[in-house]
């Protein structure tokens, strides 16, 4: 393939430090990542390579130096995503409209998929996201959920998971009843605390403005002026998912999330994600979006583990096409 060099300057040398990253770090893994090189002098960069990576790699360093003209911090993680998003052909998107501003922090996608995702929360009163852990399903719900409050958007955050795990157990553990469901909550309440303060968290759920509870007591209500989210929605049951939907009252967002490949409910019980997927496939307002491995975000070696356990999986269907097919299904899945 052919090799070319190309140069490139950086007006404001204010930024051109982090841009680069502490002893040029950032180049540094720019190199590994695209397999090019780089030369710098001053604020100039020489960057040699093919044309295809070469491209990606001024439109990776145009994107992390726009977002530091835009206040925004540029890490090795974010040269990472920018790298993804770049290589990704259906992943070139700016993001200074996708940026979510949370008092702590703000939070940019990282993937294709992400930008998708916050698009369709901004546009679609009830979104489904799906796939592996990692991507970050959960995180950027609860990032858009946080935005939207403090703004006066919606008036309180409601943030539930069925607490399948606890069985017919949940009776016999110590504590009162928020003692109980707490632990596998906790996933909610740490999003929660890397959004906002800790003392606004704490003043929050205090009055009320932000509830996180098991979806058990979500039955009878309606969720007005909120932003809801129900995670590890692959462990509700068909009823326990159509319960939860109709909660939606006026003014309200919701954001399912759950992980199709990590179901825990009891042989023979169909989970209420796979459900809702395919009842509600063409049903006017609702979004869908489906992460994959390549959307991980987490340490690199979840994305190769999950990528990993993927293949063995593919495998297994392959040379037993019939043995995940439930009694009452055809192999489309669909009675």
């Amino acid at each position: 393939m052919k090799q070319v060099s190309i140069e490139m300057q950086f007006d404001d040398n204010k930024y051109v430090q982090e841009l680069f990253g502490f002893h040029h770090s950032n180049l540094t893994r720019l190199e590994q990542l695209l397999d090019i090189s780089i030369h710098s002098r001053g604020n100039e960069l020489t960057v040699s390579g093919d044309e295809a990576s070469i491209q990606d790699a001024r439109d990776v360093l145009g994107e992390l130096y726009g977002r530091l003209k835009r206040g925004l911090e540029v890490s090795r993680d974010e040269v990472d995503a920018a790298v993804r998003m770049a290589t990704d052909q259906s992943g070139k998107v700016e993001d200074t409209q996708l940026t979510v501003h949370t008092r702590n922090k703000s939070i940019s996608p990282r993937s294709a998929n992400q930008a998708e995702y916050l698009r369709a929360i901004d546009t679609h009163d009830l979104v489904f996201g799906q796939g592996p852990a990692g991507t970050g399903k959960t995180y950027l719900a609860v990032a858009k959920a946080v935005e939207l409050l403090v703004k006066g958007s919606v008036d309180r955050i409601i943030l539930s998971r069925p607490a399948v795990e606890a069985g017919e157990q949940l009776g016999f553990l110590p504590g009162d009843m928020q003692e109980k469901v707490d632990p596998y909550l906790r996933p909610l309440y740490d999003a929660l605390y890397d959004m906002l303060p800790d003392a606004q968290v704490v003043k929050r759920l205090e009055s009320g403005e932000i509830e996180v509870a098991p979806l058990a007591f979500m039955r009878g209500r309606t969720l007005s002026n909120a932003f809801v989210i129900l995670d590890e929605a692959q462990n509700t049951t068909a009823v326990q998912m159509k319960m939860f939907l109709t909660r939606l009252g006026e003014n309200a967002r919701m954001v399912i999330t759950g992980d199709l490949s990590q179901v825990d409910l009891p042989r023979g019980i169909r989970s209420g994600l796979r459900d809702a997927l395919e009842t509600l496939g063409g049903v006017e307002g609702v979004a869908f979006v489906e992460f994959t491995s390549s959307d991980v975000v987490r340490h690199p070696l979840v994305s190769r583990i999950v990528k990993a356990y993927d293949s063995v999986e593919n495998d297994r269907k392959a040379s037993a096409p019939y043995e995940h097919v439930k009694a009452g299904e055809t192999k489309s899945g669909k009675t």
